[in-house]
C-alpha cells in the first residue's frame, strides 16, 4: 500500500526472487499479488483454533475449503477399471474427523502412496480441496495436506492454543502456503509507513501500521485480530475518504456561470400548468438543486429516489431554470428506448412551452430535441443545428450527444439518467462541452445505502426523494415455484388474461433474446445426476423469442402479444414501445430494456421469469415499471429453483418489501464488497479488504469528517507524506479518473 522500496519489492524478479519463480507466477496470475506490500495486504479470511476444530458438519458445498482434522481411519481398495483392467486400480479412502462431524478424503492411482504413508489413524493435518459430495456423503476429493506435527508436550501445547490464518487461496495454491510466502516476506512490514496522522491514530488508540499487519498475520490472541482490523479498516476507509475529499475540494475550486431561473420565466410558466402539486420532498430536493445552480462552483449532485418518485419532474424544473438562466440543458439516458421515451413526456408535460420558434409556441416556450445514434441524417443536422445555436434549450440522447461534432451554444446542465450505466469518459466528455464546467446532477432509481453513498459517490453531495406521489398504487409481489407447484405458473397467466380483461395491459420479462446468437449454455455439463438447483442453473436462462411464442400459442392465445429487445432496429422498438403505450397492445415480451424510465401506467402486471437470473435491485426496478397509475400493481416472480435455496430467499425479500433502501441492504450483504466499489467502472481489483461497506457505517462516516477537516487544512498533504504515498497506491490513474467522474 505504500512506495517503499522494501515493500515494492516485486516478488518475482530475474536476478534474485524473494518467492519461487513458480510460487510468485501463481500468485500475481490468480491473486492479483505482484509486489511483498501486495501480498502484506492480503489478509487472512479466517483463523482456526487449533484447540477447537473446524466443524465439518457446516463445510459448504463446491467452495475451496481448509479444514484441520485428524485421520480416524485410511483404507486401501483395489478395483478394475478401462485403465486398470486386471483389478489394479488403487483407491485410498481416508476419513477425517474433527469431533463435530467426518469427512471421507479419497486418491487414486499413482497419487495413493503418499498419503497412504503418511495418513495413518491419529495423524493431525490441515486439509485443503473443493467438497462434493458421492453416495450421498460429503468427499474431498484428491486434497492438498499438510501434516501437523508436534513431537515434544510443549510443541503439542502452543500447537493446540495457536490460531491457524486461513487465507482466500486458489486450488492453485492452498492457503498454507501463502501463510508460508507471508512468513519470508514479513519482516519488510517494519518498513510500512504509516498513512494515518499520528494525531488521528493517537486520538482513536490504533496501533501502528507494521504492528497491525503483524497482529493480522501472526496473531497469538483474538484481541490482537481485533486491533489489527480496526486499524486496517480506518487506514481503508481514510483513504478512500481522503481521496474523495481532495475530489472535491478541487471541484470547489473550478468556475462554473452561476444560474439563477427569471421570475416570470418558463420554470414559473411551466409551474402553472402542471395538473397536480409537487410533494413536499420534491420540493425540497428542487430547492437543493436551485441552491447549488446559483453558486458559482459546478454543482455535483446525486438524486436518488425511488422507482416512480418523481425524479424526472425534479430534473426537468431544474432543466428549465438553467434554460431561464440563458443557459441550455442535456440529457443523457442509457439506451434509445429510454431517450425517445424521456423525449415524448418531456414535450408532453411541457405542452406548447417546448415549441420555441414555432407558430402556438408560448411567449417563454424553447425547442426539445432529441438525438440518437440511429436518427435518420437531415433530422439529425438540424438537431445539431439547434443545439449549436441555441435554439433548442434542451436536448435529450444517448452518448451520441457526446460525440465531437456535436457543439452546444452554452451548456449550463448535464443531467445523467441512471448513472451506473455510464462509463467515466462519456460523463467526462460531455462535460467537456461547455464553455465552463457546467452543473452536473446524476440521477438513480437504485437506492443506495448511505454508507456506499459516501464511499461510491463520495463527491457527490446527496439528495433522496423517498416520497411517492399522490395516486400511486402499491404493488403486491408473489413468488412463483415453477418446479414445485405447477399450477402456480398456470394461475399466473390466468391472472394476466384477468388484468387485460379488465382493461389494462401486463409485462412479461425475461433474461435473454433467444434465437441462439446469445450467451452459450451453462458450461457446467457433467455426467453425473444434479440437483434440481444444478439443474435450474444449467438450463439457459428463458428467452423472449421463444417465451412471447410459446405464450401468444398457449396460456395467451387470442391476447395481442408483442416482443421488445435490444437487438431490435431503433425504429421498430420506438414503434412497439408507442403501440403499448398507446394500449394496441396487451402484452409486451422484453428483456430488461424496460427497466428504467418506460412509464405505461395503464400497465399493472409483471411476470418476470427465471427471476433468480436477476439481481434484487434490478427486480426492484423491473417492478416499478407496474402500479404507476390508478390500479394497483402485480409482480410475479417465477423462479424454478428448490424451496431451501440462497435464490429462493434472495426472491422473498423482494416479495417481502417494496422499501428499495432495505433491499438494497440486502443486495449488498449478498455480493461481494468488492462489486460495490463499481469495478465495471473501475476495472481496478477492489480495495477494499477488511472494510465492509454496510457493518463499518460507523467508521467511514467518522473518516469521512477527519478526511475532510484534514484536506482542509493541507489540500496538497504536504505534511502527511505517508498519506500521499497511500494515496498513490490506491488512487492508480485509472481509479483517480473513476473517482474523478463520481
Amino acid at each position: 500500500m505504500d512506495l517503499v522500496p522494501a515493500l515494492q519489492e516485486p516478488l518475482q524478479q530475474p536476478l534474485k526472487s524473494v518467492l519461487g519463480p513458480a510460487t510468485a507466477k501463481v500468485m500475481a496470475e490468480h491473486l492479483g499479488l505482484h509486489t511483498v506490500g501486495d501480498l502484506l495486504h492480503h489478509y487472512p479470511r479466517r483463523y482456526e483454533e487449533r484447540g477447537q476444530l473446524t466443524h465439518l458438519a457446516d463445510l459448504p458445498m463446491d467452495e475451496h475449503v481448509t479444514v484441520v482434522a485428524m485421520v480416524a481411519d485410511a483404507r486401501l481398495h483395489t478395483f478394475a477399471s478401462a485403465k486398470a483392467p486386471r483389478g489394479k486400480g488403487q483407491r485410498l479412502e481416508v476419513t477425517i474427523t474433527d469431533g463435530s462431524g467426518r469427512l471421507q478424503l479419497v486418491f487414486f492411482g499413482n497419487g495413493v502412496h503418499k498419503p497412504h504413508k503418511e495418513l495413518l489413524p491419529g495423524t493431525r493435518a490441515l486439509f485443503a480441496g473443493k467438497v462434493s459430495v458421492f453416495n450421498r456423503r460429503l468427499q474431498l476429493a484428491h486434497p492438498a495436506y499438510e501434516l501437523l506435527r508436534g513431537d515434544s508436550e510443549e510443541a503439542v501445547e502452543t500447537w493446540a492454543g495457536a490460531l491457524i490464518p486461513i487465507y482466500p487461496a486458489t486450488a492453485k495454491l492452498e492457503s498454507w502456503k501463502i501463510g508460508k510466502a507471508l512468513q519470508t516476506v514479513l519482516p519488510s512490514a517494519q518498513d510500512a509507513v504509516d498513512p494515518l496522522p499520528p494525531a488521528l491514530r493517537e486520538g482513536r488508540g490504533l496501533v501502528t501500521l507494521p504492528e497491525a499487519l503483524l497482529k493480522i498475520h501472526r496473531p497469538h490472541t483474538k484481541a490482537d485480530i481485533e486491533d489489527a482490523r480496526s486499524r486496517l479498516k480506518w487506514d481503508e476507509a481514510f483513504v478512500l475518504q481522503v481521496a474523495l475529499a481532495r475530489r472535491r475540494h478541487a471541484d470547489a475550486q473550478l468556475p462554473a456561470v452561476a444560474r439563477r431561473p427569471k421570475t416570470a420565466g418558463l420554470l414559473t410558466a411551466f409551474d402553472a400548468r402542471l395538473p397536480f402539486t409537487l410533494t413536499d420532498g420534491q420540493q425540497k430536493v428542487s430547492k437543493e438543486i436551485f441552491d447549488d445552480l446559483a453558486t458559482e462552483h459546478p454543482m455535483h449532485r446525486l438524486l436518488q429516489g425511488e422507482v416512480g418518485s418523481g425524479k424526472t419532474m425534479v430534473a426537468l424544473r431544474a432543466m428549465l431554470a438553467v434554460v431561464d438562466a440563458g443557459g441550455q440543458a442535456a440529457m443523457l439516458a442509457p439506451t434509445e428506448v429510454l431517450a425517445q421515451q424521456h423525449h415524448r413526456s418531456v414535450v408532453e408535460m411541457m405542452g406548447e412551452l417546448a415549441e420555441g420558434g414555432m407558430l402556438g409556441g408560448a411567449e417563454h416556450a424553447t425547442k426539445v430535441v432529441v438525438l440518437t445514434g440511429s436518427m435518420g441524417t437531415a433530422a439529425r443536422r438540424q438537431a445539431m443545428l439547434d443545439l449549436a445555436t441555441g435554439e433548442a434549450g434542451i436536448v435529450i440522447g444517448t452518448h451520441a450527444l457526446i460525440e465531437d461534432k456535436v457543439q452546444f451554444h452554452d451548456l449550463g446542465l448535464v443531467v445523467v439518467d441512471e448513472q451506473h450505466r455510464f462509463g467515466v469518459e462519456q460523463r467526462d466528455a460531455l462535460r467537456g462541452k461547455g464553455k465552463q464546467p457546467p452543473h452536473l446532477l446524476v440521477m438513480t432509481a437504485t437506492p443506495i445505502p448511505r454508507t456506499v453513498a459516501m464511499t461510491v459517490f463520495g463527491d457527490l453531495e446527496t439528495s433522496v426523494l423517498d416520497q411517492l406521489p399522490a395516486g400511486r398504487s402499491p404493488i403486491a409481489s408473489h413468488v412463483v415455484p415453477a418446479a414445485d407447484k405447477p399450477h402456480f405458473l398456470a394461475r399466473a397467466w390466468e391472472r394476466v388474461r384477468e388484468e387485460v380483461g379488465n382493461g389494462h395491459q401486463a409485462y412479461v420479462v425475461c433474461p435473454r433474446i433467444g434465437d441462439d446468437i446469445d450467451e452459450p449454455a451453462d458450461p457446467k455439463k457433467s455426467g453425473k445426476k444434479a440437483s434440481p438447483e444444478d439443474e435450474a442453473e444449467r438450463r439457459p436462462p428463458l428467452a423472449v423469442v421463444d417465451v412471447a411464442a410459446q405464450l401468444a400459442k398457449g396460456p395467451l392465445k387470442g391476447l395481442r402479444v408483442e416482443v421488445l429487445h435490444g437487438r431490435m432496429h431503433p425504429d421498430d422498438k420506438d414503434a412497439v414501445m408507442r403501440r403499448f403505450a398507446a394500449g394496441e397492445t396487451d402484452v409486451l415480451v422484453a428483456t430488461t430494456v424496460i427497466e428504467v424510465g418506460v412509464n405505461v401506467p395503464n400497465a399493472t402486471a409483471m411476470v418476470i421469469m427465471d427471476a433468480d437470473r436477476f439481481g434484487v435491485s434490478q427486480l426492484h426496478q423491473l417492478r416499478g415499471r407496474v402500479g404507476r397509475g390508478s390500479a394497483p400493481g402485480l409482480c410475479l416472480l417465477v423462479t424454478e429453483m428448490p424451496e431451501a435455496s440462497a435464490a429462493r430467499q434472495r426472491l422473498n425479500a423482494v416479495a417481502a418489501t417494496l422499501d428499495g433502501f432495505e433491499l438494497s441492504r440486502i443486495d449488498l450483504e449478498q455480493r461481494r464488497e468488492g462489486d460495490v466499489l463499481g469495478q465495471a467502472q473501475s476495472g481496478a481489483r477492489s480495495s477494499l479488504r477488511v472494510l465492509a461497506v454496510i457493518e463499518d457505517e460507523e467508521v467511514i462516516a467518522e473518516a469521512r469528517a477527519e478526511a475532510a477537516q484534514v484536506v482542509a487544512a493541507d489540500p496538497e498533504l504536504t505534511s502527511l507524506p505517508g498519506l500521499r504515498t497511500a494515496l498513490d497506491a490506491l488512487v492508480d490513474e485509472e481509479r483517480e479518473q473513476y473517482l474523478e467522474k463520481g
